[in-house]
């Protein structure tokens, strides 16, 4: 299943969301389960983004609508990357 590492920054909103409501992570990882992706692994991060989270997603399609979904609740910005194995590049 293709990979994808979506990098998040919270808005002022979606820190207060999180302030008020620590387990709101949880409960969106399983939102993009229901929209058809899997999250492998998530880390909060210092630095230039607020979360790093590794996504399976059946297809580009899928992981675009994750990406709109969470993005137009205005809690959260985001960029995503297409990750491939670094053996797949010797293939």
């Amino acid at each position: 299943m293709p990979t994808y590492l979506m990098l998040t920054n919270l808005t002022a909103e979606g820190l207060r969301t999180l302030k008020n409501n620590p387990g709101r992570v949880t409960e969106v990882n399983k939102e993009v389960e229901q929209m058809g992706g899997k999250v492998v692994t998530q880390y909060a991060t210092l630095g230039e983004y607020d979360f790093v989270t590794v996504i399976e997603a059946p297809d580009e399609r899928t992981m675009a609508k994750i990406s709109v979904e969470l993005g137009s609740r205005g809690t959260m910005t985001s960029r995503t990357l297409t990750a491939m194995p670094v053996s797949d590049l010797s293939a």
